[in-house]
């Protein structure tokens, strides 16, 4: 059935089961001060936030956190957070629209990266939540010439728009590669000349799973 997939390729530095790193991205943290005594609620759309928080302090863990997905809600239970909802969508407008029933007339603090992609911010403020802002981290590419290329015939996983842009500034795509792409949002900065399958579901667990399905097609 054509030619044999080899490697599974996750775009960060995180281990996963069943696929090997190449770190296209890293994430630099903020270390600043911020007041976290009046908020009634925490909003993540990433892990990276939950990480990011608990470095600059835990209190936050007693505050109800709202989380965009499977794989941030399993980070505010590692660290020990407040979890209260976990969105049913991963996408962030979605999640928006989900929750602003809920933290209505409420003071929430909304713990982000430096870039964000969704339109979250302006939904929750348009309809009524009290919210504030931290830019807590921020993603950028790693080096080029710390990496290597995959090799022919690999599965790449684009879990973010940020691994989009980052793996292309480094990388040519081959014709042997096939693409695994997280979610639509991701999708959406796909180039337009490489074909892609979209996950099952919004984890890179997921996306692996899916890779590997490809690769026993494959052989």
């Amino acid at each position: 059935m054509g030619v044999k997939l080899s490697d599974i390729f996750v775009l960060s530095d995180k281990k996963f089961e069943g696929a090997k790193n190449l770190p296209v991205i890293k994430f630099n943290f903020f270390n600043k001060k911020i007041d976290l005594s009046n908020y009634q609620a925490l909003v993540f759309t990433s892990k990276n936030g939950v990480e990011a928080i608990d470095r600059i302090d835990k209190s936050w863990r007693k505050i109800p956190s709202f989380s965009i997905g499977k794989g941030t809600s399993k980070e505010i239970r590692k660290k020990g957070g407040n979890l209260v909802f976990t969105a049913s969508s991963s996408y962030g407008d979605d999640f928006a629209e989900e929750i602003v029933p809920l933290l209505k007339n409420k003071r929430v603090l909304f713990l982000r990266a430096k870039e964000v992609t969704s339109s979250l911010n302006k939904i929750l403020k348009d309809n009524g939540v009290r919210l504030d802002e931290e830019i807590v981290y921020e993603t950028v590419c790693n080096e080029c010439d710390k990496l290597s290329s995959p090799p022919e015939n690999s599965v790449i996983i684009f879990s973010s728009p940020s691994t989009v842009r980052c793996f292309f500034k480094c990388f040519e795509w081959k014709e042997s590669y096939e693409a695994v792409v997280i979610g639509k949002k991701t999708a959406s900065f796909m180039p337009d000349n490489i074909k892609y399958f979209l996950s099952d579901e919004q984890t890179i667990d997921s996306c692996i799973k899916f890779a590997g399905k490809l690769r026993k097609k494959s052989l």
